[in-house]
């Protein structure tokens, strides 16, 4: 009968001893993961895409949206109410005869240096301003007609 006794606590003690392995093994699995976060938040955008495309060929997985998925998601955007424009850009694509006062203004309403409002004017069509409200896209287009320039906001 002692021999009886004896097997369950061993048991016992093996559970125990298997859930501390476990619980350690969990704190180490989520040190490591810590880890790898901190790698990857010091990484650089090309270095994450490399890294991706890495995973992808050494698992042989994609990141492609199945074609049963994207229907559905194709049919639930449908549903959705159009959402209105809130972010414009001012684009400057006919400098005009004014060259000259069209970098002044162009210096004015961005705050860039000489060479820069320069270099921004001769390579139009280009942004003169990004990601701004409407208003500020309308006030850019007419500062920038008042000297000659033609300006798209899109």
């Amino acid at each position: 009968m002692t021999t009886g006794s004896d097997k369950p606590a061993k048991k016992t003690t093996t559970k125990k001893a298997e859930e501390t392995s476990s619980e350690e093994h969990m704190t180490e699995t989520i040190s490591n993961v810590d880890q790898v976060i901190g790698i990857i938040e010091k990484m650089s955008v090309l270095e994450l895409a490399e890294l991706s495309k890495s995973l992808q060929e050494k698992f042989g997985v994609t990141a492609a949206v199945p074609v049963a998925a994207s229907a559905a998601a194709g049919t639930a955007e449908a549903a959705k109410p159009v959402e209105e424009q809130t972010e414009f850009s001012a684009i400057l694509s006919i400098i005009g005869d004014k060259k000259i006062q069209v970098i002044k203004v162009v210096r004015e309403l961005t705050g860039l240096g000489l060479k820069e409002a320069k270099d921004l004017v001769d390579g139009a069509p280009k942004p003169v301003k990004e990601g701004v409200s409407k208003e500020e896209a309308e006030k850019v287009k007419a500062k920038l007609s008042e000297v000659g320039a033609t300006v798209e906001i899109k």
